[in-house]
């Protein structure tokens, strides 16, 4: 039943993609919380996030991004502008609690047009609509205009239109240029369509990401490609399930080619990606790494134990000649070496580069020659001999046709291990570290004994497409939770930059 679940989910999302609006931005439905929470089958997921730590952190996370717009359009608000955060700070607890429903497209005349609806009782229907109606007549100096169902403001600067409406139970915001027709188009089929079963479908979502980076260059960074996925739960399971359309297809696909005299186990974690190669060299961000040859497979693992046993791999054509390449940039390019709070002093024995000068651990590089070809690889610390052997089901996972990327791990055991390699790594490179005692430190000390083991799997189907499934307590990886951590925590949130110590 779970996996006919999956791979239902992935032809829904194939089909849905194809039959797409070709203007579509954005298309995201989430149940709400209320409803999750009230699935007694999920007590593990609502536990996480309904503890007192849970509470503290949305409350704080809430506070940050209700100031937010002040920030971002202050230098465009009228000084009579009035403090957006106490409008908006009651109306972010509904979109955790509520059903919603947001699209976003891309209309001819270059302004893109906006739609929200959202499940509210009357109550809380009549302060959305108070309190927008105030801060929007606020900062534009503009008065609204009563409708029968709602009010619009029209003003000079694109998009020229906003508009509140009810609509049953359903509370519906219009944005556009010069005409609203996303509210009808969007709750008019959702509620026509809609079944029992999407009680199940906690979160769905398409997104044209490229499109949506050419209208906002700062997502531009990522590159990510045009994806949907849905999360599910489902009778005490819970599944990720997706699509990614691709802008370039994949390269052919090689043979895995495993690093096993080197992989212990047994291990905490274990990821294995290929075919990556084509977009790494286009991410700004690798640039000044140079690695030569270009990696295009990479294995990471974790041993059980002490947090700064994790290491990597990759298959290199030649492993003395990559070896020399590294060693030669890392002496002339010094670059590098800014990067860090104290400087690494690079030395050579036989085939390992060491690095020392930094506290607690000893990175290191090693070309190795082994029976499945050559590899650079290396840690946070000298690691003992593999096996040469992985277990079968694991090999068996790999040699599925297609299989360009697996990731499974204890995510209790990552969980203790992560935070403080996080913070070892934010340390020496001057990035600020999760405050102790903060609330999201205290958050993801609370859910650790909770998780449990969580496996993702990416598919090619085709070689501009790849399908995911991801099954695990909660949706989320370790490294997941701590970035999340790390981000929600930040000084600078909601920026999607780890702000450095000296920026502060």
């Amino acid at each position: 039943m779970k996996q006919l679940l999956c791979v239902f989910a992935i032809l829904s999302f194939a089909v849905a993609s194809s039959q797409a609006q070709t203007d579509l931005i954005a298309q995201i439905h989430f149940l709400g919380g209320n409803k999750i929470f009230a699935d007694t089958n999920h007590l593990g997921f609502t536990n996480e996030f309904c503890s007192t730590e849970a509470r503290a952190l949305e409350s704080q996370t809430l506070d940050k991004l209700s100031a937010a717009p002040a920030t971002w359009f202050k230098s465009k608000l009228p000084s009579h502008a009035i403090d957006c955060s106490k409008q908006l700070r009651p109306l972010l607890d509904d979109f955790l609690k509520s059903e919603w429903i947001f699209e976003m497209r891309d209309a001819t005349n270059g302004s893109p047009e906006y739609a929200l609806a959202i499940r509210l009782d009357n109550q809380r229907a009549q302060l959305w609509n108070t309190n927008l109606r105030a801060l929007i007549e606020s900062w534009t100096t503009i008065r609204a205009q009563d409708t029968s169902d709602g009010w619009r403001l029209k003003k000079d600067l694109p998009p020229n239109l906003f508009q509140f409406s009810r609509r049953g139970d359903w509370v519906i915001l219009d944005c556009g240029q010069n005409k609203l027709p996303l509210g009808d188009e969007i709750l008019d089929p959702f509620l026509k369509t809609r079944i029992a079963s999407v009680e199940t479908n906690w979160l769905t979502a398409n997104v044209d990401w490229p499109r949506l980076a050419r209208l906002y260059p700062v997502f531009g960074k990522f590159d990510f490609p045009k994806f949907a996925f849905q999360a599910v739960g489902d009778a005490g399971c819970f599944y990720i399930t997706g699509l990614l359309n691709l802008s370039q297809p994949l390269p052919l696909l090689e043979k895995w080619q495993v690093p096993t005299n080197e992989i212990t186990q047994p291990f905490d974690s274990f990821t294995a990606a290929r075919g990556f190669g084509p977009w790494l060299e286009r991410q700004n961000w690798f640039q000044p790494f140079k690695l030569q040859p270009q990696p295009n497979q990479f294995y990471v693992w974790a041993l059980p134990g002490f947090p700064l046993i994790t290491y990597a791999a990759e298959p290199v054509p030649d492993a003395n000649d990559a070896m020399a390449r590294l060693d030669q940039h890392l002496a002339t390019d010094l670059v590098w070496q800014s990067q860090f709070m104290t400087p690494l002093h690079e030395s050579i024995a036989g085939n390992k580069t060491l690095f020392t000068g930094v506290p607690f651990i000893s990175p290191y590089v090693l070309a190795d020659r082994e029976s499945s070809g050559d590899f650079l690889s290396g840690g946070f610390l000298p690691g003992p001999a593999g096996s040469g052997l992985l277990p079968p089901p694991l090999m068996a996972i790999l040699n599925a046709p297609g299989l360009v990327y697996y990731h499974w791990e204890d995510t209790r055991a990552r969980l203790i291990a992560l935070p403080e390699l996080g913070q070892l790594l934010c340390l020496l490179t001057k990035h600020q570290q999760l405050q102790v005692g903060s609330a999201a430190q205290k958050w993801l000390k609370k859910i650790q004994p909770t998780q449990g083991a969580t496996a993702t799997a990416a598919t090619e189907i085709a070689p501009d497409e790849i399908t995911f499934v991801r099954t695990g307590p909660d949706g989320y990886t370790a490294m997941e939770l701590v970035v999340l951590a790390h981000w929600l925590d930040g000084s600078n949130f909601p920026s999607l930059v780890i702000p450095k110590v000296q920026d502060q």
